[in-house]
């Protein structure tokens, strides 16, 4: 009886020592990020009405999202949550945010300096951006292949993915993989418009910075 009950304890303990070893592996490979392309050059305006491009976030991790500033919808959530993603890494001199209206007729650098200033946007690695309509267009469309366009019938005349693209210190855009079920499914953007996916993204800026 003492040798079975013996052999069940060690079976177990085998066991869980397996189910530690897949637990500690899955993690580890949760923190090798995916690599997607490497985003296109640029040059826009920002609201202090300096010019900045690749060049600005280089060997900075970085976040990039499509806006407007008269959005009556989805852009109210998605600032405040990239307020969240400011506070939580302000100061660190290797991140940024690039916020790029899709609205440039109207936001112009001083309509998005008071934008930025109403909405606690006090990073200074923080640039809402404007430019040249068409180049945005292209930038966004083309480039990180999240939509914007002008829409008459839209709310605000606009419309644009709320997604969030996270870009690494050599200009490439980065995510995870997530599970799903029992599927390990990639995914490219972080719903800006999740908090848990704003979590995420928190992590996984982490993991670029120490990169």
């Amino acid at each position: 009886m003492k040798n079975y009950s013996y052999i069940g304890i060690s079976f177990i303990i085998l066991v869980f020592g397996i189910w530690v070893v897949n637990e500690y592996e899955q993690r580890a490979q949760n923190k090798e990020l995916l690599t997607f392309e490497k985003v296109p050059p640029f040059s826009f305006v920002n609201q202090e009405g300096d010019t900045i491009s690749n060049d600005t976030y280089a060997g900075k991790v970085h976040v990039v999202e499509f806006f407007f500033t008269t959005c009556p919808t989805i852009c109210p959530i998605m600032t405040q949550h990239t307020v969240l993603l400011q506070n939580k890494f302000y100061g660190n001199p290797h991140f940024g945010i690039a916020s790029i209206s899709i609205n440039p007729h109207n936001d112009r650098p001083e309509v998005l300096k008071a934008y930025a200033k109403e909405k606690g946007a006090t990073m200074r690695s923080w640039h809402f951006l404007t430019g040249d309509q068409a180049e945005i267009y292209r930038f966004s469309n083309e480039g990180f292949r999240l939509y914007a366009g002008a829409n008459p019938s839209a709310a605000g005349g606009f419309e644009h993915s709320g997604m969030f693209a996270l870009v690494d210190k050599k200009g490439y855009i980065r995510s995870r993989t997530v599970q799903v079920g029992e599927q390990s499914n990639p995914i490219k953007f972080y719903d800006g418009l999740d908090l848990k996916a704003i979590e995420m993204l928190k992590e996984d800026i982490q993991i670029l910075l120490e990169e």
